[in-house]
């Protein structure tokens, strides 16, 4: 429909009559009024009393909020001047108010385009609808393709006092689990002074600092990049090999790290600082399975209780630890049996006192390789094939991360 605007009263029956079916107003106001209540408004002809001031105005302001009603403004006179401010501001057409059959055939023209842009307009919001819900359907197909995908285990071994043999523990917990026939990470998150590459006599070039050069971007491919690979199924996500280097991995990218080798690798094994600090928090977070690792004296079973205080107060759930006992066998005065009863903890490996240990780690092998008929690596075995045994080496789905205590 055509609305007119015309506050000369007489004007306005004129030009009512040459408009026939038409809707009359005498005021911008009542003029804006009637468009807000009529979406479907085609033309809006503007009489020869409207001042032009006011009409550019209205006619700049329907360009951006209803680009398909056509202005077309009547004048008694029409020249290069006004013709030219009309047009600028947006109007359609400008006719002279005697002019009966030019003012009909520029609305009938306001009409065909008032149509093809609303068509225009209508297939865009369509496209756009379209390609909306396309996005929303291929972002849950990835999601749910990422929830359906297997993902690895992830185990990360845990002391709050050094020298007790954590190190040795992930490390030939990591080599024995590979050679289980399981595809391997494990993940040195002691970044200020990390064994696990030297145990695996190994020379790493990229090391976990390398994981601010993604920007968060942090995929598959890019942590390829940068893991060292020690044999067919184990790889090392290194420690940094220098203490003054410009960038330090934060703990979100450690969790987007870890998130990401849960679907590269069956186990990821990490090696934690043997402090509560945001990395070891944030493996924590992730992990599957918590390996507590302690020695037979008191200053370790202090350390070990208290350990499992936090734990406990983090709300971590005890269903996930296994605890092992390195030198069990040493005379000093404290019993296996001591030791557990008071930790609350019953060993789910014991390791024996050895110069072959130490050999191994001085030759930079893995115990499990070096000797493998020692107690101590068949212990290590024996614990590996508790994550899971040779036969099932892929496809299995991780369990629900640990939340942490608010």
């Amino acid at each position: 429909m055509t609305t007119i605007l015309e506050p000369d009263v007489g004007q306005l029956g004129i030009m009512n009559a040459m408009l026939h079916g038409s809707t009359a107003t005498t005021s911008m106001d009542e003029l804006k009024s009637h468009l807000d209540s009529s979406p479907h408004e085609f033309a809006v002809v503007l009489g020869p009393s409207v001042p032009i001031e006011e009409a550019t105005q209205f006619a700049q302001g329907a360009r951006s909020s209803r680009p398909d009603l056509g202005v077309i403004l009547l004048r008694h006179g029409v020249d290069s001047e006004t013709l030219s401010v009309a047009l600028r501001s947006g109007m359609r057409e400008v006719v002279e108010a005697r002019d009966l059959a030019g003012l009909t055939t520029a609305v009938h023209r306001a009409r065909s385009v008032a149509k093809e842009i609303s068509q225009t307009l209508e297939d865009e919001a369509r496209a756009a609808a379209e390609a909306a819900k396309a996005e929303v359907a291929a972002a849950q197909a990835a999601a749910q393709a990422a929830a359906d995908a297997p993902q690895g285990k992830v185990i990360t071994v845990f002391s709050t006092k050094g020298g007790v043999g954590k190190s040795l523990v992930a490390t030939n917990l990591g080599v024995a689990l590979s050679d289980l026939g399981h595809r391997v990470c494990l993940v040195d998150l002691d970044v200020n002074s990390g064994d696990v590459a030297i145990m695996l006599q190994l020379s790493p070039t990229r090391t976990i600092n390398d994981l601010v050069a993604f920007g968060g971007q942090i995929d598959a491919e890019a942590l390829s990049t940068i893991l060292t690979k020690a044999s067919e199924r184990l790889s090392l996500m290194a420690a940094p090999v220098r203490l003054d280097s410009p960038d330090h991995a934060a703990a979100t990218d450690v969790g987007l790290m870890i998130e990401t080798l849960k679907g590269m690798f069956d186990f990821v094994v990490v090696d934690t600082s043997g402090v509560f600090d945001d990395n070891a928090l944030t493996a924590l977070d992730r992990t599957d399975s918590i390996v507590l690792v302690g020695t037979l004296d008191i200053p370790a079973l202090k350390a070990l209780k208290l350990a499992t205080g936090t734990l406990d107060l983090l709300n971590f759930g005890r269903g996930s630890w296994k605890f092992v006992l390195n030198r069990a066998d040493g005379k000093v005065g404290l019993t296996v049996g001591e030791f557990e009863s008071t930790l609350g903890l019953k060993a789910d490996a014991t390791l024996v006192s050895s110069r072959e240990v130490l050999a191994a780690v001085n030759r930079g092998e893995a115990l499990v390789k070096a000797y493998p008929g020692h107690p101590n690596s068949k212990a290590i075995v024996d614990f590996a094939t508790t994550f899971a045994p040779a036969e099932s080496a892929s496809g299995r789905k991780g369990a629900r991360r640990r939340l942490r205590r608010a």
